[in-house]
């Protein structure tokens, strides 16, 4: 029986790794170095996660947007390399198993390629995905499509309606919806939900291996 999707597709921060914490701890660090004090508040830093970090930073004239954004990846990669940012639970226990049914995976993140290599290397994650989408992929990003359109094209799916996208935030839900993909929302997201899971289409997992009875049967 063929199955009802041909692949997979996870966000990364929030969604396999623990990083909310460490990012916000990233920016309010990154303010503090820069001006001393850090005047923006928590809520505003996780509304900017999912998104280019330069979106973060897009309200100070340029000169002082770019030395923010380099501050924020220094302080952000030391944290990394200190291994601050686990895997949530079963995370890599259900990624194998998925993997053992050989269900096609990938990463698609909005985050710089060598921040996303630190964590997968440090979490022994290297040999899972079949294809790891960042930053640097695209030229738009979520919630723009064009994202799951990349790593749709690198697995040679021409149809983005048998993708899954699993994702903690908003912008990842639009970014699927506006590829045409199956949204999965991860339970344990840090971020608003009523928007995600105001969507009868929307499906919430408790554990990624859940997403095997999806993609076989199309339903839980």
């Amino acid at each position: 029986m063929k199955n009802k999707y041909d692949a997979v597709f996870y966000d990364f921060d929030g969604t396999l790794v623990d990083t909310i914490p460490l990012i916000t701890e990233s920016f309010k660090l990154c303010y503090e170095k820069v001006f001393g004090v850090c005047k923006r508040p928590y809520e505003d830093f996780l509304g900017n996660i999912g998104k280019p970090l330069e979106k973060a930073f897009e309200m100070h004239d340029k000169a002082t947007a770019k030395l923010l954004f380099d501050t924020y990846l220094e302080i952000n990669e030391k944290l990394l390399r200190e291994d601050k940012a686990p895997l949530f639970p079963y995370i890599k226990e259900d990624l194998m198993y998925l993997k053992s049914l050989g269900i096609p995976q990938g990463i698609v993140t909005s985050k710089m390629r060598s921040s996303v290599e630190v964590t997968m290397k440090l979490q022994g994650m290297e040999d899972i995905f079949d294809i790891v989408v960042t930053k640097e992929d695209s030229k738009k990003h979520k919630p723009d499509a064009e994202p799951i359109l990349t790593a749709c094209g690198m697995l040679g799916i021409k149809d983005p309606h048998r993708v899954i996208y699993v994702g903690d935030a908003l912008p990842d839900k639009m970014c699927a919806d506006n590829a045409g993909s199956k949204f999965a929302l991860v339970d344990w997201t840090k971020m608003p939900r009523d928007e995600m899971t105001s969507d009868a289409q929307t499906v919430v997992l408790k554990r990624l291996n859940e997403l095997s009875c999806i993609i076989k049967e199309g339903e839980l």
